[in-house]
Formats: C-alpha cells, sequence, structure tokens
C-alpha cells in the first residue's frame, strides 16, 4: 500500500459518512488544519492519533501505520497547480512573494518565516458583498546565522 492510497480511502470514507474534517480533528485533539493536512498526507501521526483516525476512516492496520511514516511533504502533481482554487495560491505568492519577502526582511532582518514551527488558521468571515476567506498563517522567525 502507499501513502496516496491511504489518502484516497480517507477522502472517500469521509465522503461516504458525511464528515467534517473540524469534526475529525476534535476526536484526535488537534486543530482542524492540521489534522486535515496529516489526513491528506503531509503530517506524520503519532499511534495514538494514527490509530483515531484510523477508526474514525475504518481503515486497515496497514493504513494506520502509514500515517506514521513521515511523508514525502509538498507533493502536489504538478509544478504549477491546475485546480482554481490551488492556482489562486500560486498567484498569490507571484503577485504579493516579494511584497511578504521585503517586509519579513525589513521588519525582522534577513531570515525564513518557519513552515515547521507554524500555525495556520482558516476561518469564514461574513460580509454582505459575499463571505471571505480569512487565512491566518503564523510562522516562527528563523534568522541566517552567519559562520
Amino acid at each position: 500500500m502507499k501513502r496516496i492510497e491511504v489518502t484516497e480511502m480517507i477522502v472517500a470514507a469521509k465522503i461516504q459518512k458525511g464528515l467534517k474534517w473540524a469534526d475529525v480533528a476534535r476526536e484526535v485533539g488537534l486543530s482542524k488544519e492540521w489534522v486535515t493536512a496529516g489526513c491528506l498526507g503531509q503530517m506524520t501521526f503519532d499511534k495514538e492519533q494514527a490509530t483515531t483516525v484510523g477508526r474514525i476512516f475504518g481503515l486497515p492496520a496497514d493504513a494506520v501505520a502509514l500515517l506514521q511514516v513521515v511523508p514525502y511533504k509538498g507533493s502536489l502533481p504538478t509544478a504549477v497547480p491546475a485546480d482554481p482554487l490551488l492556482y489562486r495560491f500560486y498567484e498569490l505568492i507571484n503577485v504579493y512573494g516579494t511584497t511578504f519577502k521585503e517586509l519579513i526582511h525589513e521588519e525582522f532582518g534577513d531570515g525564513i518565516m518557519s513552515a515547521i514551527d507554524f500555525n495556520v488558521n482558516l476561518t469564514r468571515e461574513a460580509n454582505a458583498a459575499g463571505d471571505r476567506v480569512s487565512i491566518v498563517m503564523s510562522g516562527k522567525f528563523l534568522p541566517y546565522k552567519t559562520y
């Protein structure tokens, strides 16, 4: 079995059972963003978390074991995403990436925002002109060191 097959099993079971990612996350005891990323193959679950995910989705033991293996992260099928929603994130970085970089360096100095020591929170904001997607990302600043 491959990890992508586990993801496909999870998504199929989620649809069949009518589950929401927030409900799964509540049972696992972590944020909906992290648990969703884990279920989609981008994070590593510990044994207890993997067992819970396995129970929720009715996964076989070999699938539960794969949930505990460090995945190949950033595994989109193409370099430029074809999916319209994912493409908008690609577009966002193309348009605002240099601005983010410039402002982070101005505020913090030469370094990066960690994607390891990182939090993300996605919420819906009601708006009369059409609801808005709010995504707040918070990553630890890691300065480059001299040596």
